[in-house]
């Protein structure tokens, strides 16, 4: 069970290694997919305001802790600020609109879910300028809004906080300027885009790291054509090195993508809503990657970002924008 494994945070909580993400699942889907996971033994559960799942992860919640089936303090819910709320006045509420559709007192993780900050119209619409492109809004403090953050906590909303998406110095300037420090930061990570000085330099101001993508994500493909970008994303499942150590394990290759992942120290949340690939991405504890296998898959970097926000065109040009895509070149 996933829940035995954890990341210790710098405030001694802890965060179960492997977790469920939840972006681009309908609310049937991840009614079934939180219902699977929890019986397969998933305690960490990831989620968002922009994921549109709050409210069905709450029912399905409810329903368990309802029966007695857990306790809520053996889950471990994250959830964000989003990119259109990363205002100091807007924190509170937002985090309190989530916990009503969560139905829950208080969620374990909250986090910044974008270092930069989107327009939207009164009817929740994104703003877009006279170009059709996202308007931003580039007056983001990151050092007003952590100072709420650390108000959460104070008030019992939020065990921990942290950040998401942010870059070495943007997780440098906000350790100067805090009096909680962040717990974790959730960046895009696996085979292909390791970040390594972001992940180790993390590490040595003891913020953990959480990998979102840990597989790629073959559902971009599907978000980017709704925005119009047609970009090949490629599939980390059947890199050769990747197969030939998952058949010398007889195991499936997101499998052990996951193991290294955890072996190098950090978190995983990998999203399915398929009941057997959810057990079988939480059995990854039975076998051991050899220190060869481990620097072969290090060596796989390519320095390829799946999620690089061009589905949100015009965001590139917010000063706290650090991505590189197709706009931005």
């Amino acid at each position: 069970m996933a829940g035995n494994k954890f990341l210790t945070f710098n405030n001694g909580e802890k965060m179960p290694v492997i977790g469920i993400g939840t972006w681009q699942a309908s609310d049937e889907e991840i009614e079934t997919a939180i219902d699977a996971a929890l019986e397969a033994g998933y305690r960490h559960i990831d989620t968002a305001p922009v994921y549109g799942n709050e409210q069905a992860i709450g029912r399905v919640l409810k329903r368990w802790l309802d029966a007695g089936k857990v306790k809520r303090e053996e889950l471990f819910i994250v959830t964000k600020v989003p990119p259109v709320s990363n205002r100091p006045h807007e924190v509170e509420p937002t985090i309190r609109k989530s916990l009503a559709d969560l139905q829950l007192d208080y969620v374990d993780l909250y986090l910044i879910h974008t270092p930069f900050t989107i327009n939207i119209n009164e009817d929740g619409s994104f703003k877009l300028d006279k170009d059709g492109l996202m308007e931003v809004d580039v007056t983001t403090n990151h050092a007003a809004i952590w100072a709420v953050m650390e108000s959460l906590v104070e008030k019992g909303l939020t065990k921990s906080i942290g950040v998401s998406n942010f870059s070495k110095d943007q997780v440098a300037r906000l350790l100067k300027n805090c009096k909680i420090r962040p717990a974790n930061n959730q960046i895009e990570h696996h085979v292909y885009l390791q970040q390594r000085d972001l992940v180790d330099f993390c590490k040595s101001e003891n913020v953990t790291v959480t990998a979102y993508s840990p597989l790629g994500s073959k559902g971009i493909a599907k978000f980017n054509a709704g925005a119009g970008i047609v970009r090949d994303i490629p599939d980390l499942m059947d890199i050769p090195e990747v197969k030939e150590i998952a058949a010398a394990h007889k195991k499936t290759p997101a499998q052990v993508l996951i193991r290294w992942i955890i072996d190098t120290g950090v978190s995983a949340i990998p999203k399915s809503t398929n009941p057997a690939r959810l057990k079988q991405n939480l059995d990854v504890f039975d076998f051991e990657l050899t220190a060869e296998e481990v620097a072969k898959l290090s060596s796989l970097d390519k320095n390829i970002r799946v999620c690089d926000f061009a589905f949100f065109h015009g965001v590139e040009r917010h000063p706290e924008f650090t991505f590189k895509n197709q706009y931005t070149n």
